[in-house]
């Protein structure tokens, strides 16, 4: 039954945001997907559709299987996106996706948003890791 709903989600986003796409001059779609403990994707493409899919692609590379890879962000057009890892008092770790920001600028403050109530969340660590471009070029830290 994941599969199915997995498959319906793609197959609604296609149709409904795909003809919009298509049309918007060149502007690209980003997907974020992740396996918890197991692997991730980051794709961009020029429909979220083909960036689901190829984020999936890159997931499951790790060994992960189509039921452990979940969507966790999708943005049209993608402009700035921010990569926020947290990790809780005792070790739970996992990745915040924001997508969709018109500036670095912007979408760095996003990831300070995240974490401004990092210690009331019992999070020892906040921060983010990693900036993506709507060209998919990647930016790790520091970004100045």
């Amino acid at each position: 039954m994941t599969d199915m709903r997995r498959l319906l989600t793609i197959l609604c986003v296609s149709l409904c945001f795909g003809p919009v796409q298509a049309q918007d001059g060149g502007r690209k779609a980003i997907a974020f997907v992740q396996a918890p403990e197991m692997g991730a994707g980051v794709c961009v493409e020029g429909d979220t559709a083909t960036a689901i899919d190829c984020a999936m692609k890159q997931c499951m590379e790790s060994g992960a299987t189509a039921q452990d890879c979940q969507v966790n962000a999708t943005c049209f057009p993608a402009n700035w996106s921010v990569d926020v890892f947290m990790m809780a008092d005792g070790g739970p770790h996992w990745h915040q996706y924001s997508c969709g920001w018109q500036t670095k600028e912007l979408a760095l403050k996003a990831a300070e948003l995240a974490c401004s109530n990092a210690k009331e969340n019992n999070l020892v660590e906040c921060s983010a890791v990693q900036l993506v471009d709507e060209e998919g070029t990647i930016l790790a830290p520091p970004f100045e």
